[in-house]
């Protein structure tokens, strides 16, 4: 897929603003904005109609961009360096002086962070200044978006742009993993158990 440059350059403009943005991932397309700006974080909720108990996932370029935010140890290290980017969503403790906001984590001190392998999404983070807090990109009682047309079904033009980027090529959201203590898995995905158990033996 030919990578627009421009349509990244729109979504940037926008996400600046406090805007929200559908992006594309390998999973199911997010529905993204600020993960530092509370103004962009209420939007997100809003605009799922999503339980403000439930926590978003927060998509960084790399792992040297989460430093700020978060602290990480070595099976998370193990497992970045194995899958990332790619399906998989770590939890970890959130530093005290980190600026996601708190809409974000519903004031807990934890932190659910991916990267995503897509290369119009990794495109767009890398030339963002903060990292994106991104639900997958539909109504919160319905399926999942694995397309940009899908996207435009649930919200029609309440959304302010949605960068195409194809089909996700897995269609099923990212495997989450707990790692603040001994790693446990709270949500099945697109990443086998198996190869995760495999990493941390």
């Amino acid at each position: 897929m030919k990578m627009n440059l421009a349509n990244i350059k729109k979504a940037k403009k926008l996400l600046n603003k406090s805007e929200c943005v559908a992006i594309p991932t390998e999973t199911v397309y997010g529905l993204a904005g600020n993960a530092y700006s509370d103004q962009a974080c209420k939007k997100i909720f809003k605009l799922k109609k999503r339980p403000k108990n439930n926590p978003l996932i927060v998509h960084y370029y790399n792992y040297l961009d989460l430093v700020v935010d978060c602290n990480f140890n070595n099976n998370f290290l193990k497992l970045y360096k194995k899958f990332c980017p790619g399906p998989i969503t770590f939890i970890l403790d959130l530093k005290k002086n980190s600026k996601i906001s708190k809409i974000v984590t519903n004031n807990k001190n934890t932190l659910a962070v991916r990267f995503p392998k897509h290369p119009v999404t990794r495109n767009l983070l890398r030339k963002l200044n903060f990292p994106l807090a991104a639900p997958s990109a539909n109504l919160s009682s319905k399926v999942s978006a694995v397309s940009s047309t899908d996207v435009k079904d649930d919200f029609g033009k309440k959304i302010k742009y949605i960068l195409e980027g194809g089909k996700s090529s897995i269609g099923l959201e990212s495997t989450i993993i707990d790692l603040r203590n001994k790693p446990k898995i709270l949500r099945f995905g697109g990443l086998e158990t198996s190869a995760i158990q495999k990493v941390l033996n």
